[in-house]
């Protein structure tokens, strides 16, 4: 097969980063640039000329490209993607994958039909530290599994067209069912809109698994600090995933407590250990496989259903949070 060439619709954020790294891979280049903006354009026109731009969608849909990144705001990935496929392309959607379970139903059935990779921008599934996690995970050297701990705050970016969950909680529970192989079959939610009306900005999510794993992930716009931390306790063992932490991704706590035929719990105290990790950008193994998939004809890692996967576990935590707001429900106060 020749090379691959790719056509990317929204620069915004990702767009760029996306295509910087198709770029860099031997077997993919950057053909067009789609975006309404005509100054992110004009631009991008001056840095690389050689790539075609240009503010009509339909020019990338018929042109001559293999496959479409789909990077704009969540309620037109839906859209985008069913038309980039229905054109014959395959599609890389940034997280999530769209706006409904219904949506993203819709596109897997479809992609699947039409012989096309679909597939969804899960980042994290491809970070080396994440991988190392869940090699962890699933060797059983934590122990049974009792609890997962996520946080992904910082101050903003404030989103005017979603809520914090549909912006941070992907990442979070697209790394979760990675690591575990599971999907959650509850879900509880607690959440805030301090700033815009009806877009909260700090949100709880509780997940529960039917083996009794539960997990708590913590999003936000509104916190002083930049976290971003996933926290595995287990029976045998206890890890520690810090991204912001380049040095030491990745912490192995030999500690934990017990309870023996004597009632007292007992604790016990041992090394930490900071496993060694081959560092690659997530992204660019992200768009490998991408380019991989669609030479070889293989699914990709993070493919369509394990984007509509995450998308059931969102759509439930939003039903939710309507279900308290048509209710008048506070799930955060109870009367002393």
């Amino acid at each position: 097969m020749t090379d691959l060439r790719f056509g990317i619709i929204g620069w915004g954020y990702w767009g760029p980063k996306i295509a910087r790294n198709l770029d860099s891979l031997p077997q993919a280049s950057v053909a067009m640039v789609v975006d309404l903006d005509e100054r992110r354009l004009a631009s991008l026109a001056v840095d690389q000329p050689w790539i075609r731009t240009t503010t009509h969608e339909d020019d990338v849909f018929r042109s001559y490209v293999d496959g479409v990144v789909i990077a704009t705001p969540v309620r037109e990935h839906y859209r985008l993607a069913k038309k980039a496929l229905l054109h014959g392309k395959h599609v890389l959607v940034e997280k999530p994958l769209t706006a409904s379970v219904a949506e993203a139903e819709e596109l897997v059935a479809l992609a699947k039909e039409l012989k096309l990779v679909l597939m969804v921008g899960h980042t994290f599934e491809y970070s080396p530290s994440v991988n190392e996690l869940r090699k962890l995970v699933q060797s059983g050297d934590l122990g049974r599994i009792y609890c997962v701990e996520a946080e992904r705050v910082n101050l903003g970016l404030f989103r005017h067209d979603i809520n914090v969950i549909w912006d941070l909680a992907p990442h979070d529970v697209s790394i979760l069912l990675y690591l575990f192989g599971k999907s959650p079959t509850q879900v509880k939610v607690q959440a805030h809109a301090h700033l815009q009306k009806r877009i909260h900005d700090v949100a709880h999510l509780d997940l529960g698994f039917a083996d009794g794993m539960t997990a708590h992930i913590h999003v936000s716009w509104l916190h002083p600090c930049k976290i971003r931390r996933v926290t595995v306790i287990g029976d045998a063992r206890m890890v520690v995933y810090d991204d912001t932490n380049q040095s030491e991704m990745v912490k192995v706590y030999n500690k934990g407590a017990d309870v023996h035929a004597d009632p007292v719990i007992s604790y016990r105290y041992g090394a930490i250990t900071i496993p060694y990790i081959d560092w690659i950008e997530p992204l660019r193994i992200e768009c490998q496989d991408f380019v991989d998939s669609i030479r070889l004809g293989k699914k990709p890692r993070a493919n369509g259903e394990v984007g509509l996967a995450v998308v059931r576990v969102l759509e439930a935590a939003q039903r939710e949070l309507e279900r308290q707001e048509r209710l008048g429900i506070d799930t955060t106060m109870v009367a002393m």
